[in-house]
């Protein structure tokens, strides 16, 4: 027997309809706070509306992508939804890059219009000088509260009528030169990421409940920040560019914050503060650290200092987040309640697999690269056709981490495939190696990179911080190095630095801090030359 159905139409919801929504419920009801500054959601969704019109009259429409370089600015995400409104595509940039690095972003693209910000004028330059944006321009603390007296009785937006597959954010994931890889996340993907994440991150999130935004809205911050309109919580931005851990703490215990989006060397330094035990914390029921997994020595500190608040979730830019999750009542002190290592198990509709050489899916427990599947997977990357080949194989989304999956299908990352190195034939992780690393009480940050060497192809460089307060020297470390890692994992070069360079987001970059070893010598000439 033969059954027909009705065609399903591809018509989605506007994301920036979210804010529309959230105006109608509980338009009284604080949407962002910075210092004394409060903004209700009428409020904001007004503004919102005011320069989507504005942007309108610019000729900015359907498929158009702006440019958005911004620090956390109240006025920041409310341009987001403008453009959403519009049916444009957001293209946000981290606010730490270069004047010459955003306008080259821009180009590739394609944007057609641009949203700064007055604190940073050689940027607003850069793209004025480059000319992809024409006259269609508005300046954050310049132009924009004009735009907002002069369209503010224009009245609501009616939103652009959009389809799933219909772009919403060029998102960033790699490099800043060259031609940088932007995956493209659409109208439909992004609506059932903000379900997802709302659903496994923070069950049970409303009105209720307020989050401090501490990383760039420009990735991942702006994503949990999308999460919390969705249900009408408020956003509690901090005053300053930087992570003040002092005022992050004061700021919980005021607002009553019961969620905040971080990755873990935020989490380290929020829980080694002193601030922490001056404040009242109990209103903090989802710490959510993502980015790359936190060493077992500062999740145990975070947990004793914090209690059962942590919730781990892996992910990255092209799956926005929702590859797996480790819940709050998963992680414990107790190596023994836990599966210590793990990142968790696969998010609400994904699917996790192993595979091995040709894409093919292996056996629980051995260790090839992770690959995930799912309506959380972005349509691929923008005008880049050697990445999308590389990384859609089989119908599964290749991340480029390396791990396994126990029996129970929790996830396992041993690293990324660009991290490993092969030293004498030997696959050497050096995740594995810094996590034994920092078991040492004197050790406080640990990255290992792959450097040449004539002998055995490459070699283990490692790069310390040692705690504050403690003293250790490399004789010292070897000692107890020999002990505790197997020969042939053990590091050739061990230098000690004040900090590791981190990027903007607080992730560890072991491009840089391998550059860094060349460069100041710490890895010998014979090694930098191959």
């Amino acid at each position: 027997m033969t059954f027909e159905f009705p065609r399903r139409s591809d018509r989605v919801m506007n994301l920036g309809h979210f804010l529309t929504q959230a105006a109608g419920r509980r338009g009284d009801h604080p949407a962002m706070i910075r210092g004394d500054i409060v903004r209700t959601y009428a409020d904001m969704n007004a503004r919102a509306d005011a320069i989507a019109h504005a942007l309108t009259k610019m000729g900015i429409g359907k498929g158009d992508r702006v440019l958005m370089h911004s620090a956390n600015e109240l006025d920041y995400p409310e341009a987001m939804y403008a453009v959403w409104k519009v049916g444009g595509v957001i293209v946000p940039t981290n606010f730490r890059l270069g004047p010459d690095e955003i306008a080259r972003m821009g180009i590739a693209a394609g944007a057609k219009a641009f949203v700064g910000d007055t604190r940073f004028a050689d940027h607003v330059e850069a793209v004025r000088e480059a000319g992809f944006a024409g006259d269609c321009e508005i300046i954050i603390g310049g132009s924009y509260d004009d735009l907002v007296a002069t369209h503010a009785h224009d009245g609501p937006c009616r939103e652009a009528e959009v389809d799933y597959n219909d772009p919403a954010w060029f998102f960033f994931t790699s490099g800043t030169t060259g031609n940088p890889k932007m995956a493209v996340l659409t109208h439909g993907q992004l609506a059932f990421v903000f379900n997802n994440h709302a659903a496994d991150l923070m069950p049970g999130l409303s009105h209720a409940d307020a989050s401090l935004v501490i990383a760039p809205l420009s990735h991942g911050a702006g994503l949990h920040l999308f999460i919390q309109v969705t249900r009408c919580a408020t956003n509690v931005l901090m005053s300053g560019d930087g992570l003040d851990p002092a005022e992050a703490w004061a700021l919980i215990e005021k607002h009553r914050i019961s969620n905040m989006f971080t990755v873990p060397t935020i989490v380290k330094r929020l829980v080694e503060h002193e601030a922490v035990h001056r404040h009242d914390t109990s209103s903090l029921r989802h710490l959510i650290y993502a980015g790359a997994p936190m060493y077992r020595a500062d999740q145990k500190k975070a947990l004793e200092v914090l209690g059962p608040v942590l919730v781990q979730y892996f992910g990255m830019g092209e799956v926005t987040g929702a590859i797996a999750w480790l819940p709050a009542d998963e992680h414990s002190t107790d190596d023994g309640a836990m599966r210590v290592g793990s990142c968790g198990f696969a998010r609400m509709g994904m699917e996790l697999a192993i595979l091995g050489d040709g894409g093919t899916a292996l056996p629980v427990g051995e260790t090839g690269v992770i690959a995930t599947r799912g309506p959380a997977v972005c349509a691929g990357y923008y005008d880049n056709d050697a990445a999308n080949d590389q990384a859609f194989v089989n119908g599964w989304f290749i991340t480029g981490d390396v791990g396994h999956m126990d029996a129970g299908g929790y996830l396992y990352i041993t690293g990324r495939q660009s991290d490993m190195y092969i030293s004498g034939g030997s696959n050497i992780h050096p995740r594995e190696v810094e996590e034994k690393l920092l078991e040492h009480e004197a050790i406080a940050e640990a990255a290992i990179v792959g450097v040449p060497d004539a002998q055995w192809g490459e070699v283990g460089a490692a790069a310390l911080v040692v705690a504050p307060g403690a003293t250790m020297d490399e004789a010292t470390l070897r000692t107890w190095i020999a002990a505790h890692v197997p020969r042939y994992k053990q590091p050739a070069y061990i230098v000690f630095w004040d900090e590791l360079p981190k990027s903007g987001y607080g992730k560890v970059e072991k491009k840089t801090v391998k550059a860094r070893l060349i460069d100041t010598g710490a890895v010998p000439a014979v090694a930098a030359a191959q």
